[in-house]
């Protein structure tokens, strides 16, 4: 599970206490600016970090966030502003300098070399050599000694880093902060991909730096991790500072209302649905190697949340259940079929079942494509005049839904690729609507994606059960499932092992069952 799993009470118990007033900055840009041509990307932002504490930096996608980290690390000059670090003037002119003058990125995307080993991969652009050869003992001592300091010396430094899980490959890059002697260490959403074992352990290492009196400059959209490790937060909206603060004591509402620049009531928007008849049933559905056995179902006007920890086959479920993956045992029921065979996804498209995959951009969207196509893909035919596609009628077509999910962009003939993730995730999701299927199948539909994009789209699913419409919902973020779902079903070990009334589970009673903890009858 990722995450948002970490349950509230032990995320309470790692919060760190506010620094103190005299606590010195390492850490001053003021008044940074920088444009893209007519693109004002950061209007003069400031930003302060003290020395030893954990500062969250949030906003929504497009706020400014990634451009302010670039010109911190050196990868842009900025157009005006200053930036001091530990008391001295600091502009790097390339990501080499940002990184010697004590400055780390851990980016959401791991920049590592899968091929080389972990110490090959600590070193890298550090190593330590004399003559032209590399002195081998020297480097290891490093790694060993930067791995003990991250309670990470069991790693294996001759082990390649393709080997590792995500969360032991996080564990090197920040052992490579550590060796490069980094004062402030940037984490770009450090824990999109990682399960809630490997989320504990990443807590405890932040803690662990902190002590040390190294910087941390956290980039999260769960709030509830900056609530977690976070001393003061700094909030940026279309590339202006407009929000900061002590973590500690400032309500979740009053930093997402600042992130987006409304009032919003509610972080779960509800609207009012009602549970009809069964519009889908599995039977003992069992997939080639997971999910090995799912029996439930899914009524019309319902929204059925799938809880569980990563390798818990909920994606493998969805993915047999919309044809992607072939059934080994088991049925499939639907108002259109009934079937104990693989069907194709252009069967379960028309037979009303659209799926959103968890990896929007290598498999929800055609990126190159306009916003337009990718709304309309699986489904030209309204738009189709004398065997050729009829581009107006296909605009106004596409702009219902635009409207209807408030995608930001400049016209639907715009690349996907230009949009913000929230956006992406939006017109993913506007295919599904603009195709009108029966049953949503969504996987994970709010990862990666800022606030103000997931109240979006929670609105939307609650849209949808209101027109009686079905959608099952697997995510690993608790809160979401708890604020959007009428039931929520818990897999373990590749089986649903329990299916209840959203008021008749917490976080607790949830990762009982889905670490196999529970007592079976």
């Amino acid at each position: 599970m990722n995450s948002a799993g970490v349950g509230m009470e032990q995320m309470e118990q790692t919060t760190p206490s506010p620094i103190g007033g005299e606590q010195a900055a390492i850490l001053q840009m003021r008044g940074v600016r920088k444009a893209f041509g007519p693109t004002v990307a950061l209007g003069g932002v400031d930003l302060e970090v003290a020395r030893g504490e954990v500062h969250a930096l949030i906003g929504e996608n497009g706020a400014g966030k990634s451009t302010l980290m670039k010109i911190l690390s050196g990868a842009l000059q900025p157009d005006a502003g200053e930036i001091v670090l530990d008391g001295q003037p600091f502009r790097p002119r390339n990501p080499l300098e940002g990184r010697t003058g004590g400055i780390a990125m851990i980016y959401q995307e791991l920049t590592l070399a899968p091929h080389l080993s972990v110490e090959e991969n600590v070193m890298l652009g550090n190593e330590r050599h004399r003559g032209g050869w590399v002195r081998r003992s020297e480097q290891r001592a490093l790694v060993r000694a930067a791995l003990r300091e991250l309670d990470h010396d069991q790693l294996d430094p001759t082990m390649p880093v393709g080997r590792l899980g995500v969360g032991g490959q996080q564990v090197v890059e920040i052992a490579r902060a550590l060796v490069g002697r980094a004062r402030v260490i940037v984490m770009d959403e450090p824990t999109s991909c990682l399960g809630r074992a490997d989320t504990e352990r990443l807590f405890q290492v932040i803690a662990r730096l902190r002590r040390a009196g190294v910087s941390i400059i956290y980039i999260s959209h769960f709030l509830e991790e900056v609530q977690a490790v976070g001393d003061r937060f700094t909030v940026l909206r279309d590339g202006k500072t407009v929000d900061h603060g002590v973590v500690a004591g400032t309500p979740l509402l009053r930093m997402v209302q600042s992130m987006v620049g409304r009032q919003l009531d509610e972080m779960f928007p509800r609207v009012p649905h009602q549970r009809g008849g069964v519009v889908l049933e599995l039977e003992g559905l069992a997939g080639e190697r997971l999910p090995r056995h799912v029996s439930l179902k899914l009524h019309k006007g319902e929204v059925l949340g799938i809880a569980g920890l990563i390798g818990a086959g909920r994606t493998e479920m969805l993915r047999t259940l919309f044809g992607l993956d072939p059934i080994r045992a088991g049925r499939v029921t639907a108002a259109a079929f009934s079937s104990s065979e693989r069907r194709s996804p252009a069967e379960q498209l028309k037979a009303g079942i659209g799926l959103l995959s968890e990896d929007r951009k290598e498999e929800g969207l055609a990126v190159t494509m306009s916003i337009a196509d990718n709304v309309a893909l699986s489904d030209f035919s309204p738009y189709v005049r004398r065997g050729l596609v009829h581009a107006p009628s296909q605009e106004r077509g596409v702009a219902r839904w635009l409207r209807a999910m408030d995608v930001k962009a400049q016209n639907p003939w715009q690349p996907v690729a230009a949009l913000s993730g929230g956006n992406q995730q939006k017109v993913a999701l506007c295919r599904l609507l603009h195709h009108d299927v029966d049953v949503f199948l969504l996987d994970e539909p709010t990862r990666g994606i800022d606030v103000g994009s997931k109240v979006e789209i929670y609105r939307q699913i609650g849209e949808v059960a209101a027109q009686g419409k079905a959608v099952l919902f697997v995510s690993s973020y608790l809160p979401e499932l708890f604020g959007v779902c009428d039931r929520i079903g818990v897999m373990c070990r590749g089986e649903l092992r329990e299916v209840r009334e959203v008021q008749d589970w917490d976080e607790t009673s949830i990762m009982t069952v889905a670490t196999g903890q529970e007592k079976r009858s």
